[in-house]
Protein backbone atom coordinates (compact mmCIF):
# COMPACT_ATOMS: atom_id res chain seq x y z
CA UNK A 1 0.00 0.00 0.00
CA UNK A 2 1.59 3.53 -1.19
CA UNK A 3 2.28 5.89 1.33
CA UNK A 4 0.78 8.57 -0.92
CA UNK A 5 -2.41 6.79 -2.24
CA UNK A 6 -3.57 7.13 1.89
CA UNK A 7 -1.40 9.94 3.61
CA UNK A 8 -1.51 12.31 1.29
CA UNK A 9 -4.80 11.83 -1.29
CA UNK A 10 -6.55 14.97 -2.45
CA UNK A 11 -9.88 15.51 -4.05
CA UNK A 12 -7.54 16.69 -7.32
CA UNK A 13 -5.29 13.73 -7.29
CA UNK A 14 -8.09 11.21 -7.23
CA UNK A 15 -10.24 13.21 -9.88
CA UNK A 16 -7.28 12.51 -12.01
CA UNK A 17 -6.77 9.00 -11.37
CA UNK A 18 -10.34 7.59 -12.61
CA UNK A 19 -9.97 9.81 -15.66
CA UNK A 20 -6.54 7.71 -16.18
CA UNK A 21 -8.50 4.72 -15.56
CA UNK A 22 -11.15 5.48 -17.81
CA UNK A 23 -9.52 4.43 -21.03
CA UNK A 24 -8.26 1.34 -18.76
CA UNK A 25 -4.54 1.25 -19.55
CA UNK A 26 -3.15 0.32 -15.55
CA UNK A 27 0.57 0.58 -15.56
CA UNK A 28 0.56 -2.44 -13.12
CA UNK A 29 4.29 -0.94 -12.20
CA UNK A 30 2.58 1.19 -9.78
CA UNK A 31 0.34 -1.34 -8.24
CA UNK A 32 3.57 -3.58 -7.52
CA UNK A 33 5.97 -0.90 -5.21
CA UNK A 34 5.97 -1.46 -1.40
CA UNK A 35 5.61 2.45 -0.86
CA UNK A 36 6.67 5.23 -2.56
CA UNK A 37 9.96 5.36 -0.26
CA UNK A 38 10.34 1.78 -1.73
CA UNK A 39 10.65 2.58 -5.63
CA UNK A 40 13.60 3.48 -7.22
CA UNK A 41 14.37 1.88 -10.73
CA UNK A 42 17.92 0.88 -10.80
CA UNK A 43 17.58 -1.90 -13.12
CA UNK A 44 15.80 -1.62 -16.81
CA UNK A 45 13.60 -4.78 -17.87
CA UNK A 46 10.54 -6.22 -19.59
CA UNK A 47 7.86 -8.02 -17.94
CA UNK A 48 4.67 -9.64 -18.85
CA UNK A 49 2.07 -8.41 -16.52
CA UNK A 50 -1.36 -9.77 -15.43
CA UNK A 51 -3.82 -8.42 -12.98
CA UNK A 52 -6.80 -11.25 -12.35
CA UNK A 53 -10.39 -9.84 -11.12
CA UNK A 54 -13.20 -11.83 -10.31
CA UNK A 55 -15.85 -11.76 -12.84
CA UNK A 56 -13.59 -9.93 -15.23
CA UNK A 57 -11.49 -11.51 -17.94
CA UNK A 58 -7.57 -11.07 -17.02
CA UNK A 59 -6.11 -7.93 -18.04
CA UNK A 60 -2.84 -9.00 -19.43
CA UNK A 61 -0.28 -6.13 -20.78
CA UNK A 62 3.49 -5.98 -21.98
CA UNK A 63 6.04 -3.71 -20.09
CA UNK A 64 8.96 -2.12 -20.85
CA UNK A 65 10.98 -0.27 -17.97
CA UNK A 66 13.67 2.00 -18.16
CA UNK A 67 15.28 4.82 -15.70
CA UNK A 68 12.97 7.15 -16.98
CA UNK A 69 9.82 5.60 -18.56
CA UNK A 70 7.50 2.93 -18.74
CA UNK A 71 5.81 1.71 -21.52
CA UNK A 72 2.79 -0.78 -21.39
CA UNK A 73 1.25 -2.59 -24.33
CA UNK A 74 -2.74 -4.00 -24.22
CA UNK A 75 -5.32 -5.12 -26.59
CA UNK A 76 -8.77 -3.49 -25.68
CA UNK A 77 -11.73 -5.35 -27.79
CA UNK A 78 -9.04 -5.99 -30.57
CA UNK A 79 -7.75 -2.35 -29.95
CA UNK A 80 -4.08 -1.66 -29.37
CA UNK A 81 -2.80 0.62 -26.75
CA UNK A 82 -0.04 1.83 -25.90
CA UNK A 83 1.09 3.76 -22.92
CA UNK A 84 4.31 5.99 -22.03
CA UNK A 85 4.38 6.89 -18.89
CA UNK A 86 7.15 9.45 -17.69
CA UNK A 87 6.89 9.58 -13.78
CA UNK A 88 9.27 11.84 -13.01
CA UNK A 89 8.13 14.69 -15.66
CA UNK A 90 4.36 14.11 -14.87
CA UNK A 91 4.16 12.90 -18.57
CA UNK A 92 1.80 10.52 -20.57
CA UNK A 93 1.35 9.67 -24.26
CA UNK A 94 -0.69 7.22 -25.31
CA UNK A 95 -0.45 5.78 -28.51
CA UNK A 96 -3.33 4.54 -31.04
CA UNK A 97 -0.99 2.39 -33.66
CA UNK A 98 -4.40 1.61 -35.72
CA UNK A 99 -5.11 5.13 -36.55
CA UNK A 100 -1.80 6.28 -36.03
CA UNK A 101 -2.43 8.91 -33.90
CA UNK A 102 -1.21 9.98 -30.23
CA UNK A 103 -2.52 11.80 -26.89
CA UNK A 104 -0.33 13.71 -24.91
CA UNK A 105 -1.05 14.79 -21.32
CA UNK A 106 0.90 17.07 -19.14
CA UNK A 107 0.89 18.30 -15.83
CA UNK A 108 -0.33 15.03 -14.51
CA UNK A 109 0.78 14.20 -10.38
CA UNK A 110 4.88 13.16 -10.32
CA UNK A 111 6.67 10.48 -8.71
CA UNK A 112 9.07 11.80 -6.50
CA UNK A 113 10.92 8.21 -6.55
CA UNK A 114 11.83 8.45 -10.17
CA UNK A 115 14.46 11.35 -9.62
CA UNK A 116 17.61 8.59 -9.03
CA UNK A 117 17.95 9.68 -5.72
CA UNK A 118 17.74 8.11 -2.29
CA UNK A 119 14.80 8.91 -0.22
CA UNK A 120 15.55 10.17 2.73
CA UNK A 121 12.30 11.11 4.70
CA UNK A 122 8.96 10.47 3.84
CA UNK A 123 8.07 14.17 3.17
CA UNK A 124 11.16 14.25 0.56
CA UNK A 125 9.51 15.77 -2.70
CA UNK A 126 5.57 16.27 -0.95
CA UNK A 127 4.66 19.50 -0.79
CA UNK A 128 2.75 21.11 2.54
CA UNK A 129 4.40 18.29 4.45
CA UNK A 130 6.63 18.79 8.03
CA UNK A 131 8.88 15.56 8.68
CA UNK A 132 9.65 14.96 12.73
CA UNK A 133 12.39 12.14 12.87
CA UNK A 134 11.23 10.50 16.35
CA UNK A 135 14.42 8.00 16.44
CA UNK A 136 15.01 4.28 15.71
CA UNK A 137 13.92 1.55 17.20
CA UNK A 138 13.25 -2.32 16.30
CA UNK A 139 10.18 -3.50 14.88
CA UNK A 140 9.14 -6.92 13.43
CA UNK A 141 12.88 -7.69 13.72
CA UNK A 142 13.43 -5.04 11.81
CA UNK A 143 15.60 -1.78 12.12
CA UNK A 144 13.42 1.10 11.76
CA UNK A 145 13.58 4.61 11.60
CA UNK A 146 10.24 6.19 13.34
CA UNK A 147 8.41 9.61 11.44
CA UNK A 148 5.75 11.89 12.25
CA UNK A 149 4.66 13.06 9.19
CA UNK A 150 2.23 16.46 9.31
CA UNK A 151 -0.16 17.81 6.28
CA UNK A 152 -2.65 20.67 6.25
CA UNK A 153 -5.35 19.31 3.57
CA UNK A 154 -8.18 21.79 2.65
CA UNK A 155 -6.99 23.63 5.81
CA UNK A 156 -7.19 21.11 8.11
CA UNK A 157 -3.88 19.86 10.23
CA UNK A 158 -3.13 15.74 9.49
CA UNK A 159 -0.56 13.77 11.34
CA UNK A 160 0.53 10.70 11.11
CA UNK A 161 3.05 7.84 12.31
CA UNK A 162 5.24 5.58 9.77
CA UNK A 163 8.46 3.34 10.68
CA UNK A 164 10.96 2.64 8.02
CA UNK A 165 12.86 0.34 7.03
CA UNK A 166 16.48 1.80 7.40
CA UNK A 167 17.54 -0.72 4.68
CA UNK A 168 14.62 -1.16 2.62
CA UNK A 169 13.15 2.34 2.86
CA UNK A 170 9.57 0.86 3.55
CA UNK A 171 6.91 1.84 5.33
CA UNK A 172 6.66 -1.39 8.23
CA UNK A 173 4.02 0.07 10.05
CA UNK A 174 1.80 3.00 9.24
CA UNK A 175 -0.90 4.73 12.00
CA UNK A 176 -2.97 7.40 9.96
CA UNK A 177 -5.27 10.34 11.32
CA UNK A 178 -8.45 8.03 10.96
CA UNK A 179 -7.41 5.60 12.80
CA UNK A 180 -6.37 2.91 10.68
CA UNK A 181 -3.47 0.84 10.84
CA UNK A 182 -0.90 -0.79 8.03
CA UNK A 183 1.32 -3.31 9.01
CA UNK A 184 3.94 -5.62 6.96
CA UNK A 185 5.72 -8.94 8.33
CA UNK A 186 7.95 -10.97 6.18
CA UNK A 187 7.83 -14.29 6.09
CA UNK A 188 11.07 -15.59 4.41
CA UNK A 189 12.63 -16.26 1.34
CA UNK A 190 11.44 -17.88 -1.74
CA UNK A 191 11.64 -18.80 -5.26
CA UNK A 192 9.36 -18.27 -8.02
CA UNK A 193 10.02 -18.41 -11.82
CA UNK A 194 13.31 -18.79 -11.31
CA UNK A 195 13.82 -15.37 -9.29
CA UNK A 196 15.07 -15.20 -5.05
CA UNK A 197 12.27 -13.22 -3.72
CA UNK A 198 10.76 -11.95 -0.19
CA UNK A 199 7.19 -12.76 0.66
CA UNK A 200 5.48 -10.38 3.17
CA UNK A 201 2.27 -10.17 4.70
CA UNK A 202 0.44 -6.93 4.51
CA UNK A 203 -2.52 -6.45 7.35
CA UNK A 204 -4.75 -3.43 7.66
CA UNK A 205 -6.87 -2.29 10.55
CA UNK A 206 -9.58 0.10 10.31
CA UNK A 207 -11.53 1.38 13.58
CA UNK A 208 -14.94 0.64 12.14
CA UNK A 209 -13.57 -3.42 11.94
CA UNK A 210 -12.37 -3.32 8.54
CA UNK A 211 -9.81 -6.21 8.39
CA UNK A 212 -7.65 -6.69 5.38
CA UNK A 213 -4.87 -8.96 4.51
CA UNK A 214 -2.68 -9.50 1.55
CA UNK A 215 0.57 -11.25 0.32
CA UNK A 216 3.12 -9.70 -1.62
CA UNK A 217 6.70 -10.97 -2.90
CA UNK A 218 9.39 -8.66 -2.87
CA UNK A 219 11.94 -8.64 -5.74
CA UNK A 220 15.83 -7.48 -4.31
CA UNK A 221 17.18 -7.12 -7.83
CA UNK A 222 14.05 -4.98 -9.06
CA UNK A 223 13.37 -3.18 -5.36
CA UNK A 224 9.68 -3.82 -6.31
CA UNK A 225 6.86 -5.95 -5.21
CA UNK A 226 6.50 -8.35 -8.70
CA UNK A 227 3.48 -10.35 -7.08
CA UNK A 228 0.64 -9.68 -4.62
CA UNK A 229 -2.86 -11.38 -3.81
CA UNK A 230 -5.34 -9.43 -2.56
CA UNK A 231 -8.55 -10.42 -0.68
CA UNK A 232 -11.73 -11.79 -2.57
CA UNK A 233 -9.33 -13.46 -5.41
CA UNK A 234 -7.52 -10.09 -6.74
CA UNK A 235 -3.96 -11.01 -8.29
CA UNK A 236 -1.12 -8.45 -9.57
CA UNK A 237 1.62 -10.28 -11.02
CA UNK A 238 4.79 -9.74 -13.51
CA UNK A 239 6.29 -12.63 -15.36
CA UNK A 240 8.84 -13.56 -18.07
CA UNK A 241 10.93 -10.59 -16.63
CA UNK A 242 14.33 -10.14 -18.75
CA UNK A 243 17.02 -7.97 -17.06
CA UNK A 244 18.28 -5.95 -19.66
CA UNK A 245 18.66 -2.51 -21.17
CA UNK A 246 15.67 -1.18 -22.79
CA UNK A 247 15.59 0.43 -26.45
CA UNK A 248 15.45 3.90 -26.26
CA UNK A 249 12.74 4.11 -29.75
CA UNK A 250 10.29 1.97 -27.04
CA UNK A 251 9.33 5.30 -25.62
CA UNK A 252 9.31 8.04 -28.19
CA UNK A 253 6.67 8.91 -30.35
CA UNK A 254 7.21 6.74 -34.08
CA UNK A 255 7.03 8.21 -37.16
CA UNK A 256 4.19 9.31 -39.00
CA UNK A 257 1.77 9.36 -35.79
CA UNK A 258 -0.46 12.20 -35.76
CA UNK A 259 -0.87 14.12 -32.40
CA UNK A 260 -4.52 14.81 -31.56
CA UNK A 261 -6.99 16.37 -28.32
CA UNK A 262 -9.07 13.52 -28.25
CA UNK A 263 -10.24 10.46 -29.74
CA UNK A 264 -13.52 9.27 -30.59
CA UNK A 265 -14.93 6.65 -29.78
CA UNK A 266 -16.32 5.75 -32.84
CA UNK A 267 -12.41 5.71 -33.92
CA UNK A 268 -11.64 3.42 -31.33
CA UNK A 269 -14.39 1.75 -29.35
CA UNK A 270 -12.34 0.84 -26.72
CA UNK A 271 -12.61 4.23 -24.99
CA UNK A 272 -14.88 7.07 -24.48
CA UNK A 273 -14.13 10.47 -25.79
CA UNK A 274 -11.71 11.52 -23.46
CA UNK A 275 -9.43 14.87 -23.62
CA UNK A 276 -6.14 15.04 -22.01
CA UNK A 277 -5.84 16.07 -18.24
CA UNK A 278 -4.69 19.07 -17.82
Amino acid sequence: MKLNDILFKSKQVNKVRRQLKIIGVMSLLWLFSFCANAFQISVEFSADAIQLSPGRPPLMSKMYVSKNAVRTELNQQGYRIVDIAFPAKGKRILLYPDQKMYIEQKGLPGSRTWSGKSVKTPCDGVKNAKCKNMGTEKLNKRQVEKWQVERVINGKPFKSLHWIDVKRRIAIKEMFPDGSVSELKMLGNTTVNGRKLEQWESVFNHPSGQHRVSKQWYDPELKMVIREELPGGYLRELTNIQVKKQDRKLFSIPKGYKKVENIKASQNPAITNIKPAG
